[in-house]
């Protein structure tokens, strides 16, 4: 169970994972010791899924953003099971959530252009005989994008 010093650190990390531990200790109001302690549980836990660096699209060669919305022909759960792992194989794809509307998948999906966002299409949803269908919103602005947990 999380106390509000766990949450605390949790709450930096998000903003800043390569705080140090002196840094992160006088932010939390605990040691540095205690501070580097609660870290290592937090990651042994699973409170800490993973460390990463996020990279600006503005350095990538994927510099387009599709927020595309896909429809199951049949929601049969072999068939969900086989979409979802399908998502997860894709490199393309950012995110990937089942979801309840009229829609089955909303994915986030990155593309160098229009072009490599076609391609990607035809090969992931026109050549799939369960996508009923499937609608793209391309994003003009990316005003708010985060990762980070409420604590």
């Amino acid at each position: 169970m999380l106390d509000e010093k766990d949450r605390s650190i949790l709450r930096e990390l998000q903003q800043n994972a390569r705080i140090s531990s002196e840094e992160l200790g006088e932010k939390v109001g605990v040691s540095r010791s205690s501070a580097q302690r609660r870290v290592q549980i937090l990651r042994e836990t699973g409170a800490i899924d993973k460390e990463i660096a996020v990279v600006s699209t503005k350095h990538a060669d994927a510099t387009m953003t599709f927020i595309v919305e896909v429809e199951l022909e049949r929601e049969r759960v072999d068939l969900l099971d086989e979409f979802r792992r399908s998502m997860l194989k894709l490199e393309e794809v950012q995110q990937c959530y089942y979801v309840t509307g009229h829609t089955d998948f909303i994915l986030i999906v990155l593309a160098q252009d229009m072009v490599s966002y076609e391609r990607f299409t035809r090969r992931v949803f026109t050549e799939n005989p369960n996508i009923r269908r499937f609608h793209t919103n391309v994003v003009v602005d990316q005003v708010k994008v985060g990762l980070s947990v409420l604590m």
